[in-house]
């Protein structure tokens, strides 16, 4: 088995800065892409940011200038640097690896089982 477990959420006023960790653990044979995805209530799962094997990222609009993400390879896990962060950002906050384990030649996902991040005065 996979398990990908995040740390770092919590309360922070607007204008503030969280840091999202997750490490993802197991019977790991190889990572692909890693990423965070958030969902607020109401709505659906929307992908924050991504970023490839190589080192390669992409950030939806809304996050781009303030979020930063990152990974460390050696220790399988991913990181997530928010600042500036708006009310607008709470909202729950999933890690998601594209892993192929030991004992299979097959790509799947992976999620954490999200972290709250609460944006408020």
């Amino acid at each position: 088995q996979v398990q990908l477990v995040e740390s770092g959420g919590g309360l922070v006023q607007p204008g503030g800065s969280l840091r999202l960790s997750c490490a993802a653990s197991g019977s790991i044979g190889s990572i692909n892409a890693m990423g965070w995805y958030r969902q607020a209530p109401g709505n659906q799962r929307e992908l924050v940011a991504r970023i490839s094997s190589s080192g390669t990222t992409s950030y939806a609009d809304s996050v781009k200038g303030r979020f930063t993400i990152s990974r460390d390879n050696a220790k399988n896990t991913v990181y997530l640097q928010m600042n500036s962060l708006k009310p607008e950002d709470t909202a729950v906050y999933y890690c998601h690896g594209l892993i192929r384990r030991m004992t299979s030649l097959r790509w799947s996902d992976w999620w954490g089982q999200g972290t709250q991040v609460t944006v408020s005065s």
